[in-house]
């Protein structure tokens, strides 16, 4: 059942979701969330999976984490990340499927011109 949404949206319900968007406006955070959608992973195992900084990864994965879109547990002498809000991947999904959209009608504008 999809949520249904006050109309106007209340100033700080935008904020909100503003919030939300900057987060996720950070290709290295959707880097990270994509291979953390795989199994949870150490700083470690992030940094070789994104050939990044240790510092530059722990930095977004500090971020996500505030968001709560990951949650962190020690795991002996290392802390694990793991996705701790899936509808993150709906959005995703959401975004990639109108960027699939856009580039179908841009190819065939682009494909009606060629032959014109």
């Amino acid at each position: 059942m999809a949520l249904r949404l006050p109309q106007p949206l209340p100033a700080e319900l935008v904020e909100l979701v503003a919030d939300r968007f900057r987060v996720l406006g950070e290709p290295m955070r959707i880097r990270l969330l994509d291979r953390l959608r795989q199994s949870p992973a150490t700083v470690q195992e992030l940094t070789e999976a994104t050939a990044a900084s240790q510092q530059n990864v722990s930095k977004h994965l500090g971020v996500l984490h505030r968001a709560g879109m990951v949650a962190r547990a020690r795991d002996g002498n290392f802390v694990r990340y793991e996705i701790a809000d899936p509808s993150v991947f709906e959005l995703c999904e959401t975004v990639c499927g109108g960027l699939h959209r856009q580039a179908d009608a841009l190819r065939s504008v682009l494909g009606q011109n060629a032959t014109a």
